[in-house]
């Protein structure tokens, strides 16, 4: 027990003033000197749950060496493809229309280089979004109709008709030029393959053929050369014995 008439110590403050207004320690450290954090109610903890998959599934298996589970993907997989997912890569490159040649105007005269017309001289009318060049003989000419071939594939010469007069309609497109083709379903008793159907020109096309060679032959019969043109149109393109190709001037 303490005696009677002995002094006190004072109790000093933790914290004391440096400066007017400017303490030792920070309030954060006279909270942890003063043992205040052992008062604060700790927050209970949650039990965890594992997170569901949805892509696998646990499922029980008999027998003691097995283990009792076995974790299996919820929708089988092709045993031809890999099991690793791959990200399927999506092509953003956007095709573009080719640069026409320089060489190659509307009413040039131009050769066929590949398919079935291949060596006859045909007029080119417009460039088409896909790129392909569209082209008429005429018809009666020399028999070419009205077609789609790439430039890569015909030979541009130094003659030239006028067809500023010559309206090509704006429905002679890529989608025009494109063949449907119909899948019929097939029946139980059929094993033999059908037989291809016949290619047939649609009354659309026969008359779009007319109107625009209509228009193309009367700007042939104007120009100066009329009777010329008509016949190197007709005329076939080959080379005979004793021509140089890479000397020649088209």
């Amino acid at each position: 027990m303490a005696q009677k008439g002995a002094k006190k110590t004072p109790k000093l403050p933790r914290n004391s003033e440096i400066a007017p207004g400017i303490s030792r320690f920070s309030a954060g450290r006279i909270f942890h000197k003063r043992g205040l954090w052992k008062k604060l109610e700790k927050p209970l903890k949650k039990a965890e749950v594992a997170p569901k998959s949805t892509f696998t599934e646990t499922k029980k298996v008999g027998g003691a060496k097995n283990g009792g589970e076995r974790v299996v993907p919820k929708r089988k997989t092709s045993r031809l493809l890999p099991q690793v997912g791959t990200k399927p890569r999506h092509n953003q490159r956007k095709a573009k229309t080719p640069k026409l040649r320089a060489s190659i105007t509307p009413g040039t005269v131009l050769i066929v280089l590949a398919g079935r017309h291949r060596g006859k001289r045909v007029v080119f009318l417009k460039q088409l979004e896909s790129g392909l060049l569209l082209v008429s003989g005429p018809l009666r000419f020399n028999g070419t109709p009205l077609r789609r071939i790439a430039q890569a594939f015909v030979i541009a010469t130094q003659t030239k008709v006028d067809i500023s007069s010559v309206q090509v309609p704006e429905t002679l497109n890529d989608e025009y030029f494109k063949r449907t083709t119909e899948k019929k379903p097939k029946a139980e008793g059929e094993i033999f393959a059908e037989t291809k159907t016949q290619y047939t020109v649609t009354d659309q096309r026969k008359k779009d053929q007319k109107t625009v060679d209509a228009a193309l032959i009367a700007a042939i019969k104007k120009s100066k050369d009329a009777k010329f043109l008509r016949s190197y149109l007709a005329t076939p393109f080959s080379i005979q014995k004793g021509d140089r190709p890479h000397q020649l001037v088209f």
